[in-house]
């Protein structure tokens, strides 16, 4: 469990300046110091607590969770999420309809595949030189816009964003189609537009490290639970198809089986011809 004198030593406590802030913040707002607001910790930690628990719920019910921070400082901590997780994230700038209109997202990863086949067996080799650097280029396009949500294959079942006023479209997006998020949000943010907040300093890298490691512990956990509990069906599913527990024929009933149709009739001649010589 994450300690206050945890978050202190991380900075997390430090907010914006006092020009810059949101009144909706207020609630999460400690005091201010040298003209800079200054973060409640005990409500930091209440929501890491509360984000933990639905975290690991979904995640223990085999759903996605996309994790979302474009801040220049912050990328590499995503994709730290992304390894420890194996959930899809978004780093670079967000593409309008990266929800909304997903199945056009998809035919872009399909057009990456593509190339990449094209690539793979020399077909791209076959063209000119200026259009094989057309086709390099589009792949790197693609690879570097899309390439994070390369195995998001349906909708999310939460999301994660650093500095929600930083990536509004997104938010949107998942508040359009009822996508729980989780936010990490700032003073200067609007802590009405997601579902779970924690208030925290989402510019400094320990800080952002800090709150996103213990995060990625609890979607890790409900994954592993989600293993064990698929592991788990199968191995009832295989224990219940044991040949021995399966019922065997008796002999009258393979004996009715066995008849046929020719063999029934035959015995029903038989049996006219000895009451007509009867």
């Amino acid at each position: 469990m994450i300690t206050v004198q945890e978050l202190i030593d991380a900075g997390v406590h430090f907010g914006c300046r006092v020009s810059r802030w949101n009144p909706k913040m207020a609630p999460y707002i400690y005091g201010r110091r040298n003209l800079i607001h200054i973060l409640d910790l005990r409500e930091t930690v209440r929501g890491i607590l509360r984000a933990q628990n639905f975290l690991k719920n979904v995640a223990s019910e085999g759903q996605q969770i996309l994790w979302v921070g474009t801040k220049r400082q912050i990328k590499g901590v995503i994709h730290e999420c992304r390894q420890r997780t194996g959930m899809p994230v978004v780093t670079e700038r967000w593409i309008g309809g990266t929800l909304t209109n997903f199945s056009v997202i998809r035919s872009r990863m399909r057009r990456l595949e593509e190339l990449e086949l094209m690539e793979e067996n020399g077909a791209m080799a076959l063209h000119s030189k200026k259009m094989v650097s057309t086709l390099r280029r589009e792949r790197k396009k693609i690879e570097r816009n899309l390439g994070g949500i390369r195995e998001m294959t349906s909708m999310p079942g939460a999301m994660v964003v650093v500095d929600p006023g930083r990536e509004l479209n997104a938010v949107r997006e998942g508040r359009r189609l009822g996508i729980p998020v989780v936010g990490v949000l700032d003073t200067d943010c609007d802590p009405s537009a997601v579902d779970l907040v924690i208030p925290g300093n989402d510019d400094a890298l320990k800080s952002v490290r800090l709150i996103l490691e213990q995060l990625a512990g609890a979607v890790e956990e409900g994954s592993a639970n989600r293993r064990e509990q698929v592991g788990a069906q199968d191995t009832g599913s295989k224990n219940d198809q044991i040949p021995g527990d399966e019922p065997k024929p008796t002999r009258s009933n393979r004996a009715s089986d066995l008849r046929g149709p020719r063999q029934g009739q035959r015995a029903a001649v038989a049996v006219e011809e000895k009451t007509q010589e009867a």
